[in-house]
């Protein structure tokens, strides 16, 4: 078995070259975990503005996914959903397919979908990124194939905490991470748009509004993560009888939380339709 250190830059293969993937690979590169002329990426021909994207980092485009699978120590499997199975027995019979390591970020495709669409030999692991990767500020995590080792547990979490944070989860919980920071970011821009308008509805001035709220969230969010619980920094703001107690409570008169939770729960549950599609 090819085994691949985590002190040395290595050879990283991307099958689907879109947004995601640069994101991936500019940060592996500035990370030191790859050296910009040992990763390549597949792009469709027609795909000329992501080939472009990946030259400017110094890495290799192609056409071709069997090359991207020779050239590679590790590949990232970064098509769409449905266009994964298609891909992935296209390559299976290529000798260089056995022992690698391979690493899926296409949401809802299983595990057991990937290992059978490959051979025998290749380890597959399953990770469930976000788009704040791109700003190296991703949530993303994780589950092993039947196959794949502690050393590729240990890699795939040095590659993702290259663009954010990186945790293990039993695949069972896959669609429930896809649900919070998957599907998170977008709950995420509807209260910071809804900030906004509140501020305009008040008198402030659009661009001020969304500065704003823009800021409120990322710092609140920086001061959580650096410890405590959101309750208590939550009471830390809230005055008795001030501005803050007033606001809250109008928030829980209208089912603020109630509303949050229940569309992390209507997503997860849409990602169990989803797979059962992709998984048939």
């Amino acid at each position: 078995m090819l085994k691949l250190s985590l002190q040395e830059a290595m050879k990283i293969g991307f099958i689907g070259g879109g947004r995601l993937a640069f994101a991936l690979a500019n940060g592996f590169i500035s990370a030191g975990l790859a050296k910009p002329d040992e990763i390549t990426a597949s792009v469709h021909p027609a795909d000329k503005a992501s080939a472009e994207a990946f030259k400017s980092l110094g890495a290799t485009a192609i056409f071709e996914n069997k090359s991207v699978v020779e050239r590679s120590e590790v590949v990232i499997v970064s098509v769409k959903p449905d266009v994964v199975g298609p891909v992935l027995r296209e390559i299976k019979d290529h000798q260089a397919c056995k022992n690698k390591l391979f690493i899926s970020v296409a949401m809802g495709v299983s595990i057991t979908s990937i290992e059978k669409a490959l051979p025998p030999e290749a380890r597959v692991i399953r990770v469930m990124p976000n788009t704040p990767a791109l700003v190296t500020q991703g949530a993303a995590a994780f589950s092993r194939g039947t196959r794949a080792t502690a050393e590729d547990a240990k890699l795939t979490t040095e590659l993702f905490k290259a663009v954010g944070t990186c945790d293990e989860v039993p695949e069972y919980q896959m669609d429930a991470v896809t649900a919070l920071s998957g599907s998170g970011p977008a709950y995420v821009y509807m209260l910071i748009e809804s900030l906004a308008d509140g501020g305009v509805r008040c008198g402030l001035p659009r661009d001020l509004a969304l500065r704003l709220a823009t800021q409120t969230t990322l710092g609140s969010a920086s001061m959580l993560k650096n410890g405590g619980h959101p309750a208590e920094m939550k009471d830390n703001v809230t005055s008795p009888g001030g501005s803050t107690a007033e606001g809250t409570y109008h928030l829980e008169q209208n089912g603020f939380r109630s509303a949050v939770i229940g569309a992390v729960m209507a997503a997860s549950n849409r990602c169990k339709v989803v797979n059962e599609t992709l998984n048939k």
